[in-house]
């Protein structure tokens, strides 16, 4: 699955890259190492797309992320645009991480997941699975245990007497 993010509408959108001011290129470092660490080991393949200056389209990978700096005067939606259109033809399923319209619109078309930048600052800031399962883990525990203070049993509902109705009907 290819995952593709529209940086620079990222950055704008989410407060996770905000703190870094008009600094765009540490806010841009900072989205890269959130990338990196979120989807580390995943086998998606992760495109971030800038708006770039140069003549020619730039294009590097750091730390399995790529990073695409569109060409001047062509605009990183377009360029998302493509990618999208090439993930269609090539039979790879996509997801966008974007607040543009027009670009959702566009990526839509060709079939692929939209999402808002709020669901991958969500992915961003989330555990691991290992690290969530061992956390749910420790909850039960302490509840078994008594060791849990906000926890009082009897806010739950009794399932042990909905069960046995469900047995008799």
């Amino acid at each position: 699955m290819d995952i593709l993010v529209d940086g620079y509408n990222v950055i704008k959108s989410s407060g996770l890259f905000r703190s870094a001011g008009d600094n765009l290129m540490t806010a841009r470092e900072a989205l890269i190492t959130q990338l990196a660490q979120r989807y580390r080991h995943t086998p998606h393949h992760v495109i971030v797309v800038f708006d770039g200056k140069g003549a020619h389209q730039e294009e590097m990978h750091e730390r399995r992320i790529r990073i695409i700096y569109s060409r001047y005067g062509e605009t990183a939606d377009s360029v998302i645009a493509r990618l999208a259109a090439e993930a269609r033809r090539a039979d790879r399923e996509f997801e966008l991480y974007t607040n543009d319209r027009e670009v959702q619109h566009a990526a839509a078309l060709h079939g692929g997941g939209v999402h808002p930048v709020a669901h991958l600052a969500d992915q961003l800031n989330a555990p691991s699975r290992d690290v969530a399962r061992k956390v749910r883990h420790r909850i039960v525990v302490r509840r078994i245990y008594g060791l849990d203070p906000n926890y009082d049993p009897d806010d739950e509902p009794d399932n042990r007497q909905q069960k046995r109705k469900k047995k008799r009907k």
